[in-house]
Formats: C-alpha cells, sequence, structure tokens
C-alpha cells in the first residue's frame, strides 16, 4: 500500500479523469496522499490546449519528479518526447487508458517506466471515483471529437469521437445523485456531436437525464458551434427543463468567416450569432460562454475588428480569451506567425472590453431574489449557482448543496454578491 497525490489541470474532463484515477487508486489498496510532499508516487492528470498552459505542466512535471511519477491526460499522448525531455523516468499514461492506472503505478512504485497511451479503455462510465467536490458529480459522455482544427492538439491526444451509451450515462448519473450530487456536469472534449456515431444525440441524452427523479440541476458543458444547426431546435426544448442549467459554452473562437474557415472550424459567425439570440430570446435572463482566439497567424487587421464587432453586437456573459500559440503537430503551427507584440496588443483591447461587458451583463442582476444552489463552500467562500449558472457569493454560512432564497445587492465582472432574502 503506498500514498499517491493526484492533480488535474485543464477543462472538466480531466478533472473527471483525475476523480476516477483516485477512485481506482483507493480501489486498489491504496491510499491518497494530502499533499505531493507526504507522497510515495505522484499523478499529474496534464493538458496541453495551449502554449502558457504547456509551460505550467512543465513546471509541475519538474517539481513532482523527485518522486516516482506517473503523467497522465493530454501532454504525454500529443507530446510524448517533451514530457520525456524533462522527465526520463516518469510513466505515462493516456488520456483513454484509464484501466491500465494501477498496473502503471505498480511498477513506477517498482522503479520501472511504463507507458500507456493506447486506446485501451474508450469508456469511463461506472469507474470508481473520489470526487473532488461532493456536491458535483462530472460525467463524461464522450471521448474525443468530429473537427480538425489547425490549432488544437486535442484531436492528436483523443482521437475521433466515441459516444458512450445513453443508458449508462443516465445509470452514472441517477448514482451520482443518489450519493449526494445536487449538481451534475455533463461533459466531454465537445458536447455539440455526441451521439452522432451511435445514432442519437445532445438534446435526447440531456432530456433523458432530466427525467431522473431526483431534485439536482443540469450543467451541459462545451459544444462546438459547428453542431448547433443540427441539434439547436431539440436543445432548445431540452433546456425548457427547471433541471437544467440556463448555460451555455459555445466557443466562436473569431468574428471574421475567413479566420474560422483558415482554423477549419466548420462554422461561421452567423451560426454564434444566431445561437446567442435563440436562447436568449427564448429564457431572457440566460449566460452565454463563449471563447475568443486572438493572433491566428492569418488574422488580419480587419479580420480582427470583425472579431470585437460580433463581440460588441452579442455581448457574451463569459469570454475565455487565448493569445494564439503554436502547438506541437497541428497545422497552424507550420504557417507564418503574427508577432507576439501585435498579439498582445489585440488581446489587451478584447480583454478590456471583456471586462466592461462582464461588469455590465452581472450588473443587470442587481435586485434580483430567487433560488441558489451553493456548490462551494470554504473557510474563505460560500458560492452557488443560480438558475442561470451565475456564480454568486454571500457572507453568511449555508450546507454543501444547500438551496436558498438569494437577493443579489452587487455585482462584479466575475460574480454576483448577496445575502440571504428574508
Amino acid at each position: 500500500m503506498a500514498k499517491i497525490w493526484v492533480e488535474a489541470y485543464g477543462c472538466s474532463a480531466s478533472f473527471a479523469d483525475s476523480e476516477m484515477i483516485s477512485g481506482l487508486v483507493v480501489n486498489g489498496g491504496h491510499t491518497l496522499a494530502e499533499n505531493p510532499s507526504d507522497a510515495d508516487l505522484n499523478v499529474i492528470v496534464t493538458c496541453s490546449v495551449k502554449d502558457a498552459t504547456a509551460d505550467k505542466m512543465v513546471h509541475r512535471i519538474k517539481r513532482l519528479r523527485s518522486k516516482p511519477l506517473v503523467v497522465a491526460g493530454c501532454l504525454p499522448k500529443a507530446e510524448t518526447t517533451t514530457v520525456e525531455k524533462f522527465s526520463p523516468k516518469a510513466s505515462l499514461l493516456g488520456p483513454n487508458s484509464l484501466g491500465k492506472t494501477l498496473a502503471i503505478i505498480d511498477s513506477t512504485l517498482r522503479g520501472q517506466k511504463r507507458i500507456e497511451l493506447e486506446d485501451s479503455d474508450i469508456t469511463k462510465i461506472g469507474l470508481p471515483k473520489v470526487r473532488l467536490n461532493s456536491a458535483i458529480g462530472i460525467v463524461e459522455i464522450a471521448s474525443g471529437c468530429m473537427s480538425e482544427c489547425t490549432f488544437c492538439q486535442t484531436k492528436i491526444a483523443k482521437g475521433e469521437i466515441q459516444s458512450f451509451r445513453m443508458g449508462d450515462i443516465v445509470r452514472q448519473v441517477r448514482y451520482e445523485v443518489e450519493d449526494g450530487c445536487k449538481e451534475v456536469w455533463l461533459t466531454s472534449t465537445d458536447n455539440g456531436c455526441y451521439g452522432f456515431d451511435i445514432g442519437t444525440d445532445l438534446p435526447n441524452l440531456v432530456n433523458a437525464v432530466s427525467q431522473i427523479e431526483h431534485n439536482f440541476m443540469i450543467r451541459v458543458g462545451m459544444m462546438n458551434p459547428m453542431y448547433m444547426p443540427r441539434i439547436r431546435e431539440g436543445l432548445l426544448e431540452s433546456f425548457e427543463s427547471p433541471k437544467v442549467f440556463k448555460f451555455i459554452h459555445i466557443p466562436v473562437q473569431s468574428g471574421s468567416n475567413k479566420v474560422l474557415k483558415d482554423m477549419k472550424r466548420g462554422h461561421t459567425e452567423e451560426v454564434f450569432r444566431k445561437s446567442n439570440e435563440l436562447f436568449r430570446k427564448k429564457f431572457g435572463r440566460f449566460t452565454v460562454s463563449t471563447d475568443i482566439i486572438v493572433g491566428f497567424p492569418t488574422e488580419t487587421e480587419d479580420d480582427f475588428e470583425q472579431t470585437v464587432d460580433l463581440i460588441e453586437e452579442t455581448r457574451p456573459d463569459i469570454i475565455n480569451l487565448s493569445r494564439y500559440s503554436a502547438r506541437l503537430g497541428t497545422k497552424a503551427a507550420s504557417m507564418d506567425q503574427i508577432d507576439v507584440s501585435e498579439i498582445m496588443q489585440r488581446s489587451k483591447t478584447v480583454f478590456d472590453m471583456v471586462s466592461r461587458i462582464a461588469q455590465e451583463r452581472n450588473q443587470e442582476w442587481v435586485g434580483w431574489k430567487g433560488e441558489v444552489l451553493f456548490d462551494e463552500i470554504s473557510d474563505n467562500t460560500t458560492k452557488g449557482r443560480n438558475y442561470a449558472y451565475k456564480p454568486v457569493i454571500i457572507e453568511d454560512k449555508v450546507k454543501m448543496g444547500q438551496r436558498v432564497q438569494i437577493k443579489i445587492t452587487r455585482a462584479t465582472k466575475h460574480a454576483l454578491y448577496g445575502q440571504i432574502a428574508s
């Protein structure tokens, strides 16, 4: 029996993987360490989506390699040589090889490096897990995607779409809820194409999960806009369920159709604009999250201005802003790159605008009174989410998973602040 430290970075699917790795560790007779220094072996579940993230992963790998180390997640699959350069003795575990977790840990503890990067265990439904948050159940619904984005390493790491069976997902969600979860996240590389390979789709899944007979909320994770025309009408109907957070994450990436074509995104800016309009028109207060990349190699000043115009006109509540960086193995990495100083300037322009819009969107909630589900409680923070998945912070003490009537008294660009309503 050994003490194992597990830490994770990146998307919610990576955190779900870390929960399952921890569950397999405990089921295998080991214990989870409280910090890396107390561990006999360290596991890091990595992300490689952009340069800054990959640099952080390398920094953590260097810090953790003084102990036997397993590097899991996307980075060892997409950039094996990078991991081996900075930690030659580390064992490598791919994102679709979780069934090999115990074998790779046992080998590494004996001083034997082991590499398991093949897609040997695609389905992740039903694996044991140790939750990072007792109120939230993260359920992976698929692995891989159908896109061929020229800037992204995720396809290299996770491959083609492999949707998990709807019945298995529903059973997993029911287990999570009966085990105490008040909030369930449906997550994958791209929820938008869920089910296309097995004869179903995301709206059907959301409907099935919504029918589970318990009091809980559902957060539908990221979906690429290219599939919205195919599933949008069904999704608008499935979101009518009071169990579904009125929140969508649809990464547009650019406001220029020329750049979107060069990115091989498969959608136009009009698709994002229409989706934004329809969900807000139907549900009123509705949270729209998107992603923007500035400085893609073919982005001209005019292309950039089109992105600025799109943001100003659609006013997303949340924008995850990234400065383009070339990722190893991607098509865009071989293109002529834009000067870094120009990318920085464009990034600052968008950042300032995003901050202003986020503040203005949140300010609209001041005076609102309604139910908030509290899912993050610590010594310093009591935070929950309202029906539109807006983060709500209060000073009062409540229980994890409790629903409380709250009145919003002020707002920042990051969150709403309130107090328990009398």
